[in-house]
């Protein structure tokens, strides 16, 4: 994610959530804001659109972990 924001001259953050965005279901991230900055870097990711080949190298390093704790 960090190498990705600084080639497009973002901040990771804006990165994380311009995908966030993207991902079907989520309407409303929690960004905890508690900063102008972070505010600012929020308002920025949605302007961010990503590419396909981006959200995939985002993704890659993922493993899904089972849930515990429910049946």
């Amino acid at each position: 994610m960090v190498e990705l924001a600084q080639q497009r001259g973002v901040a990771p953050a804006q990165i994380a959530l311009a995908w966030l965005l993207h991902q079907p279901g989520v309407t409303a991230p929690i960004i905890g804001a508690s900063k102008m900055n972070h505010l600012e870097d929020a308002l920025s990711a949605l302007k961010i659109e990503l590419t396909e080949a981006e959200c995939q190298r985002l993704e890659e390093p993922y493993q899904p972990h089972p849930v515990l704790g429910h049946r």
